[in-house]
């Protein structure tokens, strides 16, 4: 599944921030498989025991609701268990199979890949619907929401509502959150903000800081750390 990442994460004594990254996620921790929706801002893990156990596979931007079966939008900024969403017999099989695994990210890996093989319609490699890879590619490019549509012969109102569906906000929205994404990256590489912004496609510092600001509720040399 390219284009997905299987993570683990044992938590710490203090909380941690979840940051908009336009991706969904199933997650298995305390016996239980969750889903979590794709962010407009920051979600802070204030619930959760210290050195708790996590298991997760993050679909890339549109591939998810292929998997959960329902549209993108409906999970934004929630935390679901994969019960509310598929029978509960289902659910339970699969809680059971990853349990009892001595890797329970590969058990993940081969549910998804088996249930987007099954997906209805034309769909890349990587699970997702052509037409919606390309928006993503586009946007992560930040090209105009117009261009865009134009590109996949959609009108923008067209281009809205699938993107509501596949992502979880529209094009603009998604557009910001993939633009942070990639400043935070190259942030993280140690290169000067000055050059983050103009290599992120902002258009300036200040407009990088108050996008930062925007959507991950803190400033970047916060969310960076010491060092």
């Amino acid at each position: 599944m390219p284009g997905a990442v299987l993570w683990t994460n044992t938590t710490q004594p203090s909380p941690g921030t979840v940051l908009p990254d336009g991706c969904t996620d199933l997650i298995w921790g305390d016996g239980h498989l969750l889903v979590a929706g794709p962010d407009t801002g920051p979600h802070l893990l204030d619930d959760v025991a210290p050195g708790s156990r996590y298991v997760g596979l993050r679909f890339a931007p549109g591939q998810g609701p292929a998997f959960f079966g329902v549209p993108a939008y409906e999970l934004r900024d929630r935390r679901v268990p994969l019960a509310d969403l598929w029978p509960a017999e289902r659910v339970r099989e699969l809680a059971e199979r990853v349990s009892g695994a001595a890797a329970p990210g590969r058990v993940l890996e081969e549910a998804a890949a088996a249930r987007l093989r099954e997906a209805a319609g034309p769909v890349d490699r990587d699970g997702r619907p052509g037409r919606t890879a390309a928006i993503a590619a586009a946007l992560a490019r930040g090209l105009p929401v117009a261009d865009v549509a134009r590109s996949v012969a959609l009108s923008e109102r067209q281009l809205h509502r699938r993107s509501l569906d596949a992502f979880g906000y529209g094009p603009q929205t998604l557009t910001r959150v993939l633009r942070l994404v990639r400043a935070l990256g190259l942030a993280r590489s140690g290169m000067p903000y000055a050059q983050v912004a103009a290599r992120a496609g902002y258009a300036d510092q200040a407009h990088l800081a108050r996008e930062v600001k925007s959507l991950a509720g803190a400033p970047l040399g916060v969310l960076l750390g010491p060092g």
